[in-house]
Order: C-alpha cells, then sequence, then structure tokens
C-alpha cells in the first residue's frame, strides 16, 4: 500500500486539467483544511474531493470487496468511510461548500462525458449550491417485467 498515492493521482489530474482550462484557479491539499481536500478554490470559499471508489469503498460496480484479509479490508474501509463523513461535516462547519467527484464518473462502463463533469463542476462553483455530488451512471442490465 505504500506505493498508492495520496494526491496527483489519474482522476485528480484530468479534474485539474479541466477546470483549469476553464479559468478557475485553486490551491492543491490544504493540510490546514479538514480531510486535506485534493482541491481548494478559496475564491468561492469551495473545496473539493476526488475519491477513489475502491479506497472510499463507493456503492458502484466498479468496487468490489477483496477476497483476501476480508476482515482488515471491511475494518480499513470502513474507517475511511466514516472518515469521509467526519471530515465533510467538519468543512461545513467551517463554512466551507464542499464537492465530491467519484473514480466511477471518470472511468469505468458507467463514466460521463468529461465536458460533462467539468462543466457540471463550473455550474456547481458559480452557483450558491452547497454540496455537490459526481459519481457515474450505472444502468441496471437485468429487464424488468412491465408493470
Amino acid at each position: 500500500m505504500a506505493a498508492i498515492r495520496g494526491r496527483d493521482t489519474k482522476p485528480e489530474l484530468i479534474i485539474r486539467k479541466g477546470l483549469h482550462a476553464h479559468g478557475f484557479r485553486f490551491r492543491l491539499q490544504g493540510r490546514d483544511l479538514p480531510g486535506r481536500p485534493d482541491l481548494i478554490f478559496p475564491k468561492y470559499r469551495a473545496l473539493l474531493w476526488v475519491h477513489g471508489c475502491f479506497w472510499h469503498g463507493h456503492d458502484c460496480p466498479m468496487f468490489h470487496w477483496p477476497k483476501s484479509r476480508e476482515e482488515f479490508w471491511r475494518a480499513k474501509i470502513g474507517r475511511n468511510r466514516e472518515r469521509d463523513v467526519a471530515t465533510w461535516a467538519a468543512a461545513r462547519a467551517a463554512g466551507w461548500r464542499c464537492a465530491m467527484v467519484w473514480e466511477c464518473a471518470l472511468k469505468g462502463r458507467g463514466r460521463l462525458p468529461l465536458g460533462q463533469v467539468i462543466d457540471s463542476l463550473a455550474y456547481w462553483m458559480s452557483s450558491d449550491a452547497e454540496e455537490f455530488c459526481i459519481k457515474g451512471q450505472w444502468i441496471d442490465n437485468v429487464a424488468h417485467p412491465p408493470a
């Protein structure tokens, strides 16, 4: 796990490049802020996290529980989820607007067009909305009988 990056991940770099091209300027890895957000937009009083579906236990088809050392992984990912909730609450309590982009929005079968993701973030940034989340679109492949 020492080789796992905590910053400058591919999804994060994609988001950074897109937002920068749209004219948004930001700081990186705010160590003085709750949860060390990936991007900080002081002008908009906004924080952005780009979360990997596996490490944060996202409920999407990209996340699967590991078959080995199940107890270890359930505890680790459970702690990550708890820390995410506490971090989000602390940031909101400090007066920050919070956004999250899930990895599944940027890769996999359910990914969204990159332009749509960046445009959605740009729209949120200039709005008054306090919270925002982007995740992939997953379509249930099971045929349902007509009602």
